[in-house]
């Protein structure tokens, strides 16, 4: 399964402030299970739970328009 930006800019930022999965869990008040997948970057997530976890690190999930470089 193929990375998304989503997924490296969680674990690049749980790692910038030292926490570990299970840290991140916690803090967040997801599963370590949830957090796992998040970081494998498993294409079906809550998106509450992703900004749950986002919260933390001051984003979140939103809407973002296209552009037609994106098509």
């Amino acid at each position: 399964m193929e990375q998304t930006t989503l997924s490296r800019y969680v674990k690049m930022m749980r790692k910038q402030y030292n926490l570990t999965q299970m840290d991140l869990s916690e803090k967040s008040g997801v599963g370590l299970r949830f957090v796992r997948e998040l970081e494998q970057g498993k294409q079906t997530l809550r998106l509450d739970k992703v900004n749950q976890i986002l919260n933390l690190f001051g984003a979140e999930v939103g809407a973002v328009p296209m552009t037609k470089e994106d098509e």
